[in-house]
């Protein structure tokens, strides 16, 4: 079975990817539309990609082009705690304190604010397209003394030194990845997940004042808890959104089928884009 990543090597989506998915064989893509097309193409069997960091908020291209532009089924949700390390090559581990630049994504650089502004204010941070990317630019140029902030991955993959670990400013930072395939009876890794979630995508008929409190009151007569509700535009003019909603439970066969009937008949499109099991990860 081929797994489908966002790559780079080395990135926090094939950490999670290799955490899950041991024995399957990974496939890195350059972008997630690209990952997603693979498998419409059958391409690949799954396809990994990140939906939400806990800081960061929502990964807008993978859930508009999940709503949008592909018909692919979530079928189930990784979470990876991110731990940031600083990392540099070999040759300069005595010296690291004296790197003259420092490279990473952009919002990893954002994560170690503290760090950074503590340890090495005055000296530049770059960004890169990844965290990996910043890694493999480390390990190609050794004769510069630079660092990299990346995770443990990336220090193994490109032989970096990690001389200094988990220098992120929340421990608490968190990113979801969502698992989409055509074919679940796949995901035979998730076969012991005690946790599940079903997730909605809801329009709202136009011009009906209060639509929005009557779909929240579809499920809140019903106690069903929602843990996340999000406007997304549908790019057919300003004002107008589509609703992305995370329901705590499986998709079961009376409440949140009575909770679509009761939407769909106020005049809402509901579409139901996944009910699947979720995994917490955890990092030494």
């Amino acid at each position: 079975m081929k797994v489908g990543y966002l790559g780079p090597k080395a990135t926090f989506t094939e950490l999670a990817v290799k955490k899950v998915f041991k024995t399957q064989e990974h496939l890195p893509f350059q972008t997630i539309p690209e990952c997603m097309d693979a498998v419409v193409n059958n391409d690949i069997d799954l396809a990994v990609v990140p939906l939400e960091n806990a800081l960061e908020g929502s990964v807008n291209i993978t859930l508009d082009y999940l709503t949008q532009e592909v018909d692919i089924p979530i079928v189930g949700e990784i979470t990876l705690p991110i731990k940031q390390h600083f990392m540099v090559h070999p040759a300069n581990a005595e010296n690291w304190q004296e790197v003259t630049r420092i490279y990473s994504h952009s919002h990893a650089i954002a994560q170690c604010h503290r760090f950074l502004h503590k340890q090495f204010k005055g000296v530049p941070s770059e960004s890169k397209s990844s965290t990996a990317a910043a890694a493999k630019m480390v390990q190609e140029t050794p004769e510069s003394n630079i660092a990299a902030i990346a995770n443990e991955l990336a220090a193994e993959e490109y032989g970096l030194t990690i001389v200094k670990r988990n220098i992120h400013d929340f421990d608490y930072n968190h990113t979801r990845f969502v698992v989409l395939t055509e074919n679940q009876e796949q995901l035979l890794e998730f076969s012991g997940a005690n946790y599940y979630k079903t997730t909605l995508m809801v329009t709202l008929p136009s011009d009906q004042a209060g639509a929005l409190h009557q779909v929240l009151s579809a499920f809140a007569w019903r106690r069903l808890n929602l843990s996340k509700i999000e406007s997304r535009p549908m790019k057919t003019g300003i004002g107008n959104y589509f609703f992305v909603i995370d329901i705590e439970m499986k998709l079961d066969e009376v409440l949140i089928p009575g909770a679509i009937a009761e939407m769909e008949a106020l005049g809402c499109g509901v579409k139901v884009l996944g009910s699947y099991p979720k995994i917490m990860l955890e990092l030494n």
